[in-house]
Order: C-alpha cells, then sequence, then structure tokens
C-alpha cells in the first residue's frame, strides 16, 4: 500500500464500478481491493450494491464510485501507463482495448469503460525533450502517426539524420 498517497483519483461509474475494478485488476500487477461501501437503507432500490470502493493497481491507489449516469469519462483526463518495453505496450493496448475498448492516437485508448489511457514507453520524455530538436522533431513526427506506439519506430526517428 502507498505509504502516503495524498491524492486519490475518483472514477464515476454507472453502476458498473465493480465490472470495472474486477476488468482493471484482470490487467494490472500488484493490485487489489482494499475496502468496499455499499449503500444502504437511504436508497431502497440500491440498498446492498457498491457505492464506493477503494482499489489499488499497480500499488497506486483509486476510488470508484458508482454515482449514476450524470457524468462521463472524457479524453481531458486519462491514466498514463509507463512502458518499459514493447512486450508491455503490446500487453496494455491488447488488454484496454478489448471488449469494446477504442484505439487512439498517440499511444492514447479508450478502455470498455470509456476510461482514457496512454499506454506510452518510459523512454519517450527523454527522446522528446532532447536538446538535439531535430531528433525531438524527428520523434513527436513519428508519434504523431502512430496509434500503438512502437518502440523500434520511435527509436529509428530518434537515431536518423
Amino acid at each position: 500500500m502507498p505509504a502516503n498517497q495524498k491524492i486519490t483519483p475518483c472514477l464515476w461509474f454507472d453502476g458498473n464500478a465493480e465490472d470495472a475494478i474486477e476488468f482493471y485488476l484482470s490487467v494490472f500487477k500488484d493490485s487489489k481491493v482494499l475496502e468496499i461501501t455499499h449503500w444502504g437503507k437511504s436508497d431502497p432500490e440500491k440498498e446492498g450494491k457498491v457505492l464506493i470502493a477503494k482499489f489499488q493497481l499497480a500499488g497506486e491507489e483509486y476510488l470508484a464510485l458508482n454515482g449514476g449516469p450524470q457524468f462521463r469519462f472524457t479524453e481531458a483526463v486519462s491514466l498514463t501507463v509507463d512502458c518499459t518495453n514493447q512486450e508491455e505496450i503490446d500487453y496494455y493496448w491488447e488488454k484496454l482495448t478489448a471488449d469494446g475498448g477504442e484505439p487512439g492516437p498517440c499511444g492514447w485508448l479508450k478502455d470498455k469503460f470509456g476510461l482514457s489511457w496512454q499506454i506510452v514507453p518510459s523512454l519517450i520524455m527523454e527522446m522528446l525533450q532532447d536538446k538535439d530538436v531535430d531528433r525531438s522533431t524527428r520523434v513527436m513526427n513519428a508519434l504523431m502517426d502512430m496509434h500503438k506506439l512502437e518502440i523500434a519506430e520511435l527509436q529509428r526517428a530518434y537515431d536518423a539524420g
């Protein structure tokens, strides 16, 4: 458990928080449900169903709230998965786009619950921040043409010239 996680993202779901948590736990190692709060007698239709659940994904805590249909996820907020190699990128891309997820540009995707993710290689920031502007520009141009990021293609762009 994080020793001192001061900020915990809360994800708003429309009655399917349990399904989402189960899905995320199947995708990410070092993940588990920490606490579950159920609806009480204040809403007889929902009594006994999950209201809020606290869970960990890869050791980071999140809350899931069964809030209702009022709000939906947008691309304005996304979760970034830092990947050390192409195998990890391929794994997370495949798992998170499965069963109705949607690939997006530049390493972004939406999962079947509509939550946006960025599946990126660890080395991307180093490449994009290179003091050699030509190198970083080539990498950015290559990245902009991709959906799922391909480390070998990014490295070729970085090394070209």
